[in-house]
């Protein structure tokens, strides 16, 4: 894998995940471009302050656009002309995509049309995307893999990130565009969203209010430390979709086109994450137990096995490590 010298533009590099996917590569050689609203879906402070971050590297400079704005976007586009793109921007949310439905429809469907003809105009050596193991929806089968169908899903979210993925097939095909969308398993660490259980978990405790656990406590998920998603997302850059298809590949028979899991494949009960929790913050958490939240799963898990083909690499970092990082830089950041 060599990213140096390789011009990339991510979208949603503000994000959290777009933040350490931008500093992995910015520290291999790659020249960024990052593009991103600031959507005030939650405090806009912290992608101030991660933008902060990356712009003290030379490599990087900033579009503050958003995808749904064509004309911006595609003129950011046309004058960086990047080799690679990752499109990490995105409405994000499973809960929240009940309640504000509309938000997904325009940056999620409508964005992700923008890439999709810009990569188009402009020809690009590798398009990769996000997606989300929300996709498997009703699936029950673990562990979760690449080939599995993921036309039951329980929310417009995963809806709509399943729909990104078939308008990618198309334009692969019909336009040769080799392009991987990866789908994330719960991803958590420092700089994380506050929107997500770890973050909400810990400013609760520190402050001596309970916690919501929903479906009593009895979920299972396969936690992803987000620095080793975002090394995954770089090694993948040199996967480019093409070729006989590997054991278990989801390469596509007619387009340049590949579904890859990001996961650890070790799920964790979730009372088992709180505890750790509980362990790196010194003191208990009150519980409110809770049932299961409309269009919650139970459990996921990741096959690992195609990225492992594919990179050489499987995230590995076990929460009794993730956990206490997210709790030190979270003490740090808001001085608790």
């Amino acid at each position: 894998m060599n990213v140096s010298g390789l011009r990339i533009l991510v979208t949603g590099a503000a994000g959290f995940i777009g933040f350490h996917t931008c500093s992995r590569l910015l520290q291999q050689g790659a020249t960024i471009l990052g593009l991103d609203n600031f959507s005030p879906y939650y405090d806009v402070a912290l992608k101030e302050g991660r933008t902060d971050i990356l712009r003290n590297h030379p490599g990087y400079s900033l579009v503050r656009a958003s995808i749904e704005d064509m004309d911006a976007f595609g003129a950011a586009w046309a004058e960086f002309r990047p080799d690679v793109v990752i499109h990490l921007a995105a409405q994000a949310g499973v809960r929240y995509s009940i309640e504000h439905p509309e938000t997904y429809v325009g940056t999620n469907l409508v964005g992700t049309f923008h890439v999709l003809e810009l990569a188009r105009r402009h020809g690009l050596r590798h398009l990769l995307a996000a997606s989300t193991s929300s996709v498997y929806g009703g699936n029950t089968e673990m562990p979760f893999r690449e080939t599995q169908p993921t036309q039951t899903p329980l929310t417009l979210y995963a809806a709509t990130k399943g729909a990104t993925e078939l308008m990618a097939h198309s334009y692969a095909h019909l336009f040769g565009i080799p392009t991987t969308f990866f789908r994330f398993f719960t991803v958590y660490g420092p700089w994380g969203r506050p929107d997500m259980a770890l973050f909400k978990f810990t400013k609760a405790i520190l402050e001596g209010t309970p916690i919501d656990v929903y479906n009593d406590g009895a979920m299972v998920r396969d936690f992803t430390y987000v620095e080793d998603l975002a090394e995954a997302v770089v090694r993948l850059i040199d996967a480019v979709p093409g070729g006989e298809p590997l054991p278990g590949d989801s390469l596509s028979p007619v387009a340049p086109f590949r579904t890859v899991n990001i996961g650890q494949g070790k799920p964790v009960q979730l009372m088992d994450y709180i505890a750790e929790l509980e362990r790196a913050l010194g003191r208990p958490a009150e519980k409110n137990m809770l049932p299961m939240q409309q269009g919650d799963v139970p459990a996921t898990e990741a096959s690992s096995d195609l990225l492992r083909q594919l990179t050489g690499y499987v995230p590995g970092t076990p929460v009794s490590e993730g956990v206490p990082a997210f709790v030190r830089w979270y003490r740090d950041h808001y001085q608790s």
